[in-house]
């Protein structure tokens, strides 16, 4: 745990966060790093089908997350236990239907079955709410939605290399999230979300002082690089994203002034004259050649002294269980893209121009991988 949080940036963190609307996200990571939450689940009174057959069915539970996510359940459950009826009138569902969807999830932990007909929120529960420090709801509607979807067709993403998103929408990820706002509405808050956890764990990891400015490349709505200013007051930052991803407007004043967005691609170019370019889930969207490409226009508009942070998963080498191995199904089939072990981020930069200088764990599944110009 020390590796993954030094001492002198928690010390900064927490100094910098505890006036600021990033408090609350914070402690939720501590919280759930330091004293992760455990299922409570129901003693199943009959014998566990075959442990293959469990992983088969899992899905079951994906999606049964994604309605109660899609229907906002969570959000009725604030003021205390409800009924089945009572939701159901809440989020237009039929009674009997959305009691079996919560006396399911409340089996594995999700919600909590009290008495017959009425249910409860969890710790797990909690993070299905809108507009809280630490929400998923966004991401778990995108990955019920067009990510369920997608890997319907993982056969196809095997069989022929190619990504099965495009087999099922008819186009590449990013121009589908163009053509169709409520798709891309809901995938830039899904990502938003996920920035608003990783970036956190990024500060307590990573000393983002003495950088004088910073380029977010791909960085959607901007909540990493916003949270970065925020405690680093020196700093100037560009957001870099394609038009649908770039949202300027909710910036403290403070952080608004020494933050502008650009709209662009990065295969054309990125903001010249920056210290750093951070790519936060960007490389591993990609397969080498365009991850190349990306990482060059980044070398070209530094400044001499500049670097490039990545902040992605690593995979392990070993034949251990982690969660990179299976997202790194996902990007097969959602963009074509990867997750890549150390080795193969060093053969990355390299084939780039760069070489690496650190990869830094942090608390959250993701490590940053600093590089400078060789």
């Amino acid at each position: 745990m020390v590796a993954r949080m030094a001492f002198w940036p928690l010390l900064r963190v927490l100094n910098g966060t505890r006036r600021t609307r990033s408090w609350a996200e914070l402690k939720l990571l501590l919280r759930d790093r330091l004293l992760p939450a455990t299922a409570t689940r129901s003693k199943d009174q009959n014998p566990p089908p075959p442990a293959l057959f469990q992983m088969a069915t899992s899905y079951w539970v994906s999606q049964a997350i994604y309605v109660a996510a899609k229907l906002g359940v969570a959000d009725f459950l604030v003021d205390g236990p409800q009924s089945s009826v009572a939701l159901a009138a809440a989020t237009r569902s039929e009674p009997s239907s959305l009691f079996r969807l919560l006396r399911a999830l409340s089996s594995v932990g999700v919600f909590s079955q009290q008495g017959k007909d009425c249910f409860a929120l969890t710790r797990s529960a909690e993070a299905l709410r809108s507009d809280v420090p630490g929400s998923l709801r966004d991401i778990l509607i995108t990955v019920g939605e067009i990510h369920y979807q997608a890997c319907g067709e993982l056969l196809h993403s095997v069989q022929t290399g190619k990504p099965a998103f495009t087999k099922v929408f008819g186009t590449n990820l990013f121009d589908y999230l163009q053509q169709n706002t409520d798709a891309s509405e809901a995938f830039n808050r899904g990502m938003t979300n996920l920035s608003s956890l990783l970036a956190h764990a990024a500060l307590l990891a990573y000393d983002f002082s003495g950088i004088p400015s910073i380029v977010d490349v791909g960085g959607g709505e901007g909540e990493l690089l916003r949270k970065i200013l925020e405690l680093n007051p020196e700093m100037t930052g560009v957001v870099l994203d394609l038009p649908d991803a770039v949202e300027s407007n909710n910036l403290a004043p403070t952080v608004a002034a020494r933050c502008s967005h650009v709209i662009g691609n990065f295969f054309d170019s990125v903001p010249e004259g920056a210290h750093a370019y951070l790519l936060c889930g960007v490389i591993h969207d990609w397969d080498d050649d365009p991850a190349i490409k990306i990482l060059s226009n980044c070398r070209k508009a530094m400044t001499g002294d500049g670097r490039v942070l990545i902040v992605d998963m690593i995979v392990p080498e070993t034949n251990s269980a982690s969660f990179s191995k299976l997202l790194d199904l996902n990007m097969m089939v959602m963009t074509g893209g990867r997750e890549r072990t150390k080795a193969e981020f060093h053969a990355l930069f390299s084939a780039a121009d760069y070489r690496v200088t650190r990869i830094i764990p942090t608390m959250a599944p993701q490590s940053i991988i600093e590089a400078v110009p060789k």
